[in-house]
């Protein structure tokens, strides 16, 4: 949830400690229009912006739903002044959101050409403050948000086995979390995967293994451990996920979602139409 104080924040870093561009009188309308197609995300943080600068905002798209250059996605109605002050952050926030989104559902769209099945998911890998937009966005475009935070799972990674070994590792994170508490082992090689199963793991992350390493991989844990769902991660691009999919994971998690979607390109255009 989007407080007063976060929009604040937005606004002042725009607009400075003093506006020498806005100082316009009388009322105008805007609209957010797309200017090349995607999937839309990010309208209900655009229209937080608005609202707390007390104009009229209408959101004309659904999120998730796929958009076209030229589609209207929000319309707002108000002060001019006002209506200028908040376009930027608005437009930026739709067009990161959306980017976001667009490439989401691509990725989806890719692994769903070779399963019906495995869940494409997002990172920890996000800007800092913006994490929920982020996350929703992933939504939006048809993918999983993965852990929201470090309290949502236990993961063991290369650094803890480094420390105290898979075994050891989990036995202490299991004695510290809550019996709802899942824990995830991070492994790099396919030996260490069915050793992470066998000492209690949940989930089992094979971490920047090619995908013949990930199948191999994945056919030993199935194997004696059909429960243990299997995630695959690690520098995975768009081009690589139909082969990742074909091995059999449960999810592909990837970082690019979010700390490398290209924005959407909108522009917001006054009641004269000029943008």
């Amino acid at each position: 949830m989007l407080t007063d104080s976060t929009i604040e924040r937005w606004l002042a870093e725009d607009v400075g400690h003093h506006d020498v561009n806005n100082q316009v009188s009388g009322e105008t309308t805007g609209k957010l229009v797309a200017k090349e197609s995607g999937v839309a995300a990010g309208l209900d943080a655009a229209a937080a912006v608005f609202d707390y600068l007390d104009i009229d905002c209408d959101t004309t798209a659904e999120t998730g739903c796929r958009i076209s250059a030229g589609d209207c996605v929000l319309s707002v109605e108000g002060h001019t002044r006002d209506v200028l002050r908040g376009e930027r952050v608005a437009v930026n926030l739709a067009g990161h959101a959306s980017g976001i989104a667009t490439k989401t559902r691509k990725a989806v769209d890719t692994v769903r050409e070779v399963s019906e099945n495995v869940q494409v998911a997002g990172t920890r890998k996000t800007t800092p403050g913006l994490r929920s937009i982020e996350k929703r966005a992933i939504v939006a475009g048809g993918g999983d948000t993965h852990r929201l935070d470090l309290s949502h799972m236990m993961m063991v990674k290369d650094n803890h086995v480094a420390e105290m070994g898979i075994e050891e590792a989990i036995r202490q994170f299991r004695k510290r979390g809550s019996f709802t508490t899942k824990i995830e082992v991070e492994v790099e090689d396919p030996v260490r995967a069915p050793r992470a199963a066998q000492a209690g793991a949940d989930i089992i992350l094979l971490d920047n293994m090619p995908p013949e390493e990930t199948s191999r991989a994945v056919d030993t844990i199935q194997a004696d451990y059909p429960d243990v769902l299997v995630e695959a991660s690690g520098g995975i691009t768009i081009e690589d996920l139909p082969a990742y999919a074909a091995t059999g994971v449960d999810v592909i998690s990837m970082g690019s979602l979010t700390h490398s979607a290209e924005m959407l390109d909108y522009s917001f255009r006054t009641g004269d139409g000029r943008s």
